[in-house]
């Protein structure tokens, strides 16, 4: 009898600690519901409203009819008129859209020939799943009239660009670089802040005549550097395991990885000021890593997700990173035309260090 009273005491005593515990109270409430939104939402094989364009070089009443039922299917999202492939190539190559549709001038007479291509499909084949999607829609059923009786619609010819293998890891490992510089520079950060707190090396600086800025900006500068070696040895290991290409400049990606590894030193500096053990730093680096690979169109297209999980997608830095290691590393994009990802993760980074100043200040004083 006293040891189950002993026991009821210890169990009032944890309740009542997690009941003033708000950060674990809350992550106790939060990450089911969040987990089970994020995967509902993010966790689509239906896809639809993928960003395309038409380049159509024939006009006619019939060509017109053929995007008209393109568009019925809500597998394209055809909201975007080229002048002709040179046009859509370069979308495809900036990433400004994920399948291409070229209409040939004599399409017409092709539609009567059911031994030629109606049309072609210039797709972005990094994503193996918008390729498969592709292929699909390539032997999809479309009616055309021409005066006579409806026909069939002919096959599409699917042209795939970047990845002509169709290998998942050439997909794959860009956006792992964006998973990994997430967890290990955010992580890194929060949990050496708390730690240092936890052992009281924080109030000695409040002696010195070191700045709240210049004490963060000492203490993400190293990680910098860490975070590139990171990125060297993913991309050594990508080649010579997966074959992975870097066809663009690898000083861009450098460039690009530096901007994003700060924008994420600057979230682990945030996430320091609100957890107050090194175990409430690594559930909030988790916490957030989750969105981080759901929504971030590192495992399924950014376009097929709902969007209000789009809208969500685009808060995140690695939405932004994965377009650029993507972009620079697959289709060769210049970083010129990746700017507003860049400025993107620009924009994340001063609101984070912002709030990591602010917050800072406020518990040191």
């Amino acid at each position: 009898m006293k040891a189950l009273i002993r026991l009821l005491a210890i169990i009032r005593k944890e309740l009542r600690q997690l009941r003033r515990d708000r950060l674990t109270f809350g992550m106790i409430v939060g990450i089911p519901i969040i987990q089970i939104l994020l995967f509902g939402y993010a966790i689509n094989t239906d896809v639809r409203n993928l960003v395309a364009a038409v380049a159509d070089q024939s006009d006619t009443h019939l060509s017109r009819q053929f995007i008209a039922e393109l568009g019925q299917t809500q597998v394209l999202d055809l909201g975007r008129a080229a002048a002709g492939p040179e046009e859509l190539e370069r979308w495809l190559r900036d990433g400004s859209i994920s399948v291409g549709v070229l209409i040939p001038p004599d399409f017409d007479r092709r539609v009567l020939d059911p031994g030629r291509p109606a049309a072609h499909l210039l797709v972005d084949g990094a994503d193996p799943t918008i390729l498969g999607v592709a292929n699909q829609l390539a032997f999809m059923p479309l009616a055309f009239d021409t005066g006579k009786a409806s026909r069939p619609a002919r096959t599409l010819e699917v042209r795939p660009y970047y990845n002509p293998e169709r290998r998942t890891a050439i997909n794959i490992v860009p956006g792992l670089i964006g998973i990994i510089l997430t967890l290990t520079m955010s992580l890194f950060t929060a949990v050496a802040i708390v730690r240092e707190r936890e052992r009281g090396n924080l109030e000695l600086l409040i002696n010195t005549p070191v700045s709240t800025l210049e004490l963060m900006l000492g203490k993400i500068a190293p990680y910098v550097v860490i975070g590139l070696i990171q990125l060297a040895l993913i991309l050594i290991v990508g080649r010579l395991l997966f074959d992975v290409p870097t066809r663009g400049s690898i000083v861009e990606l450098y460039m690009a990885a530096a901007v994003f590894i700060i924008a994420n030193l600057a979230l682990g500096l945030l996430l320091s000021t609100v957890a107050r053990t090194q175990f409430q730093a690594m559930q909030m680096t988790i916490f957030f890593l989750l969105p981080s690979i759901l929504l971030s169109g590192f495992m399924f297209p950014f376009a097929g997700m709902p969007p209000f999980a789009q809208w969500l997608g685009e808060l995140l830095p690695n939405t932004h990173f994965i377009r650029l290691t993507r972009g620079i590393m697959l289709r060769e994009a210049r970083l010129a035309e990746l700017l507003p990802e860049v400025y993107a993760l620009l924009a994340f980074t001063l609101v984070a260090m912002a709030g990591a100043v602010r917050r800072f200040s406020r518990r040191l004083d």
